[in-house]
């Protein structure tokens, strides 16, 4: 007998898990909340509100599911994995406390310290006076980040003075993120290759999955602010195989350890933010949950059953898992809104989805079905997935497919994947 499993969250990261989870045998019924039209045409949308642990616990319950897998950061920091373990349903996604890797970007940092995990020398302030004060006074380029969730934009690489003050006062005074800029982090501005490395765990082990290197800037060659992610590519070459082992052995094994230690103990997808700095691996940041749009490039690279994975890890059998990683490439193109991550139109129509060849994947983010057509309802519009057997081969299908698929005042950037040295950030972001 096959599992009932829902998926929270409507966007590409969500239509992502839902496409790969729909190819296991072991699934009987898929489910996916609120869903969006891409993850429409693989399981059943269910208009839940996704962040709301009673509700979604209420109807996890009331529907006998077997499964629930969280995609986004709001449903954990929310406390759904408490909520969910508490009623007895398996859940893959870290309870509230162990969120606090990301939902609190200062207990992080400073759990960071405490184990030995390298990372940016940082200050943390409650105060703007004090803020400025010290922005004042400080060598630059130097990195501002709000404290708690801002949906990726929470982070400003300053280049000068002027543009560290006017951070600091839109997230502590205007409030831009809400909270999540009461308490500000400032820290050095690390240089080198940014590279974006993931795990799953089951509270006591852990299995690394594809490293990949994610666009975070609007424009090529890492120009503009941070988006939410414009593209990404996996696998990232590394120097040697000791490199990877090293990554696990300074960054997830202790940060994994400390968390049980705390009475944390972290089932689900971490993700760390690492900088190949001149003095070593950074960790920028971590993540409770899989990258978006690194779960794009990183998911069709998997071998083995998810599905099957992915239920022994929320029950904390993650050693049984036959979970392989694939030889080839993959290369994520991000469509985008014009206007984006600024103000912007939506409504248009989507052309040119059905036309995509096999070697080539379309993920929905924002998109929504009016009068019975496709249109656009968001920033992050479609996520352009081409699959090859090295980078060039797939990055050449990925923006092949782009000729194909349009739609009015649709923008993407022009370099993703375009050399292995993209990817280079200044910028903790």
């Amino acid at each position: 007998m096959g599992i009932r499993l829902l998926v929270l969250g409507g966007g590409g990261r969500e239509h992502t898990m839902v496409w790969k989870l729909a190819q296991s045998a072991t699934i009987d019924d898929l489910f996916c909340a609120p869903g969006n039209p891409g993850t429409a045409s693989l399981a059943t949308n269910v208009e839940l509100d996704p962040a709301d642990p009673e509700a979604v616990r209420n109807w996890a319950e009331d529907n006998a599911i077997d499964l629930v897998v969280i995609g986004p950061e709001d449903p954990l920091a929310a406390g759904m994995g408490n909520k969910l373990r508490a009623a007895g349903i398996p859940c893959l996604g870290p309870d509230k406390g162990a969120a606090r890797i990301e939902s609190s970007k200062i207990w992080a940092k400073r759990l960071m310290v405490e184990n030995g995990v390298p990372t940016a020398a940082f200050e943390v302030f409650d105060d703007v006076d004090e803020a400025i004060e010290y922005l004042a006074r400080i060598e630059y380029p130097a990195v501002v980040k709000a404290d708690g969730l801002a949906r990726g934009k929470g982070v400003v690489v300053a280049r000068d003075f002027g543009v560290a003050e006017e951070a600091v006062r839109r997230m502590m005074t205007e409030r831009v993120f809400g909270e999540a800029g009461a308490q500000i982090l400032v820290e050095e501005c690390l240089v080198g290759e940014e590279l974006s490395a993931f795990a799953i765990a089951d509270g006591e082990m852990y299995k690394m999955l594809p490293f990949a290197r994610d666009y975070k800037q609007i424009g090529d060659g890492d120009l503009g602010p941070n988006t939410g992610g414009m593209g990404s590519y996996s696998p990232v070459a590394l120097p040697d195989d000791a490199f990877a082992q090293t990554i696990e052995k300074t960054v997830f094994e202790p940060i994994l350890r400390a968390l049980a230690e705390s009475g944390n103990p972290y089932q689900g997808f971490l993700y760390a933010g690492l900088m190949l700095t001149a003095e070593g691996v950074k960790v920028i940041e971590f993540n409770a949950r899989l990258g978006d749009p690194e779960t794009q490039a990183i998911l069709p690279l998997l071998g083995g059953d998810f599905a099957d994975t992915a239920y022994l890890a929320a029950r904390g059998r993650l050693a049984e898992a036959n979970l392989e990683i694939i030889s080839g490439s993959s290369c994520c193109v991000v469509m985008a809104s014009e206007g984006y991550p600024a103000d912007y139109e939506t409504g248009f129509p989507i052309e040119g989805l059905g036309d995509v060849g096999d070697d080539l994947l379309v993920f929905q983010a924002g998109t929504s079905v009016r009068n019975e057509e496709l249109v656009t309802s968001g920033g992050r519009v479609l996520a352009v997935v081409g699959l090859g057997d090295d980078l060039e081969n797939a990055r050449i299908r990925a923006y092949g497919a782009l000729e194909t698929v349009s739609f009015e005042g649709a923008y993407y950037r022009a370099d993703i994947g375009a050399a292995e040295q993209n990817g280079v950030g200044g910028g903790n972001a």
